[in-house]
């Protein structure tokens, strides 16, 4: 099969779909790579890493033409006349909150195959998990920056020092995101507090932190009594296929802090506070209610060689049978097979269906 992997066009979007490592695998399998002219440097890999494997360097247009195309993430606007019936496309698309993407991708014919909602028989994610568990860690990190004074924080130490308290981080979602951030946040010396709805998932996650982080069930009273002390809040629920719901509120925000900061790692999938929008890594934040607000949506893209690494390791497996196989990979994989989001002109994906009632009834 003819693989296209385009250079990401997102603002500073420094990841590419396959690394050298997994052309050459692909290569070795008879398949023909064809890699977007510079694609990879933000990654560190050069023109000639892929060359050196057997990929071929070609524009963007050509890229774009070939069988089945590995991205990262989801087409921009500028990319839907791109594409084309009897193609596959395999990325991040988190369709829930982008109307117009899925309307493009519906009317093109294009079959669309998500890797956020790649699911194992146990509702694991595999090819969302390396993401996030890169970007519940960096929200610490990036939130740890932001809260310092010169970033338009309220000028806090997220492990204060002897004599003076920590920083309070609040975290909703208990997920892959949720625990990772905890992870971070309790080795800066931060206090935290994870919110979650699943109380058997509290239970898993008390057998992690023990009593070193308060785990709370999530539900009205307790959010509005904590997020007014939270002095960094982060956001970590997830839903697959759906959009996130709102958990804290415009009034809410309202009442934090002055100096404050909100992350929301599930901004992609529509955010869980309702005052925050999506930012990017050019200009990636604002000032709501006083509040610091980073809405970053490719937060991974800021360690672009670790995170095409770790999104390789778990892809590959599925590139391969994609082009082993084609559509037929769909059939021998029932992991695959529910990563399938749109194919001949309609949505199949069961939770967009939901949301996308109108687009489905009309296809």
């Amino acid at each position: 099969m003819e693989i296209g992997v385009p250079r990401e066009i997102k603002d500073q979007e420094f990841r590419v779909g396959l690394n050298p490592s997994s052309v050459k695998v692909l290569c070795s399998q008879g398949h023909q790579v064809f890699i977007e002219e510079s694609a990879g440097e933000g990654s560190s890999f050069s023109n000639k890493d892929y060359e050196k494997v057997g990929a071929k360097i070609t524009d963007r247009k050509f890229v774009w033409e070939k069988d089945l195309i590995i991205k990262v993430k989801e087409p921009l606007a500028e990319e839907y006349s791109y594409f084309k019936k009897d193609q596959i496309l395999f990325t991040y698309l988190h369709l829930a909150a982008n109307r117009t993407l899925t309307e493009a991708l519906v009317t093109s014919g294009i079959t669309a195959i998500a890797y956020e909602t790649v699911a194992l028989e146990d509702g694991k994610l595999p090819l969302l998990t390396p993401m996030s568990i890169i970007a519940g860690r960096l929200s610490i990190q990036i939130g740890a920056r932001y809260l310092e004074k010169q970033q338009g924080g309220r000028g806090i130490l997220l492990s204060g020092i002897p004599g003076v308290s920590s920083a309070q981080v609040v975290i909703l979602g208990g997920g892959v995101v949720g625990s990772e951030a905890a992870r971070i946040a309790l080795g800066m010396g931060a206090r935290v507090q994870i919110f979650d709805i699943n109380v058997e998932r509290l239970r898993y996650l008390e057998t992690i932190f023990g009593s070193r982080v308060e785990l709370l069930h999530s539900n009205i009273y307790e959010i509005e009594k904590m997020i007014p002390k939270a002095d960094l809040l982060v956001g970590a629920v997830l839903i697959p296929g759906r959009r996130a719901p709102i958990l804290v509120s415009k009034d809410l925000v309202s009442k934090m802090n002055p100096g404050s900061v909100i992350i929301d790692v599930a901004v992609d999938q529509g955010g869980c506070i309702e005052t925050l929008k999506a930012t990017s890594h050019s200009s990636p934040i604002y000032l709501e209610h006083n509040v610091v607000h980073f809405g970053v949506p490719n937060m991974p893209g800021a360690v672009p060689w670790t995170a095409t690494q770790a999104l390789n390791n778990s892809t590959l497996p599925y590139v391969l049978k994609l082009a082993n196989y084609g559509l037929e990979a769909l059939k021998k994989d029932t992991s695959l097979e529910k990563g399938l989001n749109i194919k001949d002109k309609s949505i199949v994906h069961p939770a967009l269906k939901e949301v996308f009632s109108d687009i489905s009834s009309n296809t």
